[in-house]
């Protein structure tokens, strides 16, 4: 019997407190230039494929192993493979967590600057002057090591106040707010001049575009957009009552993750097509070309444009932190149950080791010229070995080690929280995630080294 465990209070508070654990930068940064750079609507499609067919059924594998195991990451896959190797394949979950922490923090904080810079005034001026804005402060050895201090300890005092007084309170209270300024920035955006071609190229399916890489793409964002594999799910699963229906909660979280997603395309895209930038502009989009974008679209209007702005960066630094409250809970949790620590003892030693990886990573951006590792910055490091490296090789056993290690009759007695639930779907959850899943991570996994 599984040993006696906080739980969240509500069911609200436990979809909030998950969603705004897959909901971050991811939706509102990548997902949109990811969208810009693959045909537009077509590639939404496919990856709303790609959650049905990957993400949801690995995010109920994570919950399975989560809520079984009612425990840290690490310890739930030990109880789960009875001691064996496939323990550290939550291991691996905790360090993946932890790395990307560190260094997540860092582009966090990023976000916190540009709040303050548009409270000031500071992101008027030409294209040259915002690209010189970012540069100066990215390369800066003080300014984004406070920023990320700032937030990290932010994140610390929500987790020390435990699931129901932190993170579930945190969630109920951050998560509406992140909806609220993301439906009131899309209204600003969808009344630009122009806007419509935006949104045209947003729910209007251009198939002419989409190749084998649009695919790929589509794989890759779904999987890291709900956050597979880096212990999340996994760890607040371990808060879930026996009574939640865990298929019916992969479904919603899946869903507020992707309507972010979509609403977060809303915003850049008509503001972009409004003033003639290129939605795809890359990773540079939102911290270079948007405060060109809405010093452009809104010139006429300066103060709507200077309150857009901040209401925008106001969103990044929410969802931003909505998941670093649940990425700092995978380790808070492993190391006070597993050294036998305080739950504030256990999350200082995560606020410091994180703010310390956090700090060498910004400071590897240009302040320092020493931390490098062959051509690639310690941030470009961290950024490449968990997201490339750890979470398709994590998804990958996690699929394995739930598929066909652990007997079919513990995962249909989860799946069905022990025959109160029909079931139906189970036939097809197993096989997804037995042949589907697998195959689909390993082909994520090859191609980006041009193995395929």
């Amino acid at each position: 019997m599984a040993e006696e465990r906080a739980s969240f209070g509500s069911k609200l508070g436990m979809i909030l407190a998950t969603a705004g654990g897959a909901v971050g930068l991811g939706n509102v940064w990548r997902f949109p230039y990811m969208t810009g750079q693959n045909g537009g609507a077509a590639f939404i499609l496919i990856y709303i494929g790609c959650v049905l067919l990957l993400g949801i059924p690995c995010m109920i594998s994570e919950f399975i192993i989560g809520r079984h195991g009612a425990s840290n990451t690490f310890r739930a896959y030990s109880k789960m493979s009875g001691g064996k190797a496939w323990k550290y394949v939550g291991l691996l979950g905790v360090l993946t967590g932890f790395l990307i922490t560190g260094y997540y923090a860092v582009v966090s904080g990023w976000c916190l600057q540009y709040i303050y810079a548009s409270v000031m005034g500071e992101l008027h001026g030409d294209p040259t002057a915002v690209k010189t804005y970012f540069d100066t402060f990215a390369t800066s050895p003080v300014r984004p090591i406070f920023w990320t201090v700032v937030i990290l300890w932010v994140t610390h005092f929500v987790i020390i106040h435990g699931i129901r007084g932190g993170i579930e309170k945190a969630s109920k209270l951050l998560m509406p707010t992140l909806f609220v300024l993301l439906l009131v920035i899309v209204v600003a955006a969808c009344l630009l001049p122009g806007a419509e071609k935006g949104i045209s190229f947003l729910l209007k399916p251009d198939f002419s575009k989409v190749t084998h890489q649009t695919f790929l793409n589509a794989l890759g964002q779904s999987f890291y957009s709900l956050s597979i594999a880096m212990g999340c799910i996994c760890t607040y699963a371990s808060y879930y009552t026996r009574q939640t229906n865990l298929a019916n909660s992969a479904i919603q979280v899946a869903l507020v993750d992707t309507f972010v997603a979509i609403l977060a395309g809303l915003v850049i895209f008509p503001a972009a097509f409004s003033v003639g930038v290129n939605p795809g502009s890359g990773p540079s989009l939102v911290f270079i070309t948007l405060p060109n974008v809405f010093n452009e679209a809104f010139s006429g209007m300066p103060v709507i444009g200077w309150i857009v702005s901040l209401m925008f960066y106001s969103l990044l630094s929410l969802a931003a932190l909505t998941s670093l409250i649940s990425l700092h809970e995978v380790s808070t949790s492993f190391f006070s149950e597993e050294l036998h620590l305080s739950r504030k003892t256990g999350a200082t030693i995560v606020t410091v080791a994180t703010t310390i990886i956090g700090a060498f990573c910004s400071l590897s951006l240009g302040a320092v010229n020493w931390l490098y590792v062959g051509d690639k910055t310690l941030f470009d490091v961290f950024d490449f070995v968990t997201g490339q490296i750890f979470l398709p090789v994590g998804g990958f056993l996690t699929c394995i080690f739930l598929g066909w290690f652990i007997p079919k009759t513990v995962v249909k007695d989860e799946f069905t929280n022990w025959g109160t639930l029909r079931g139906r779907f189970f036939g097809v959850f197993l096989f997804l995630v037995r042949f589907v899943c697998p195959l689909a991570i390993l082909g994520i996994f090859l191609h980006q080294f041009n193995v395929i």
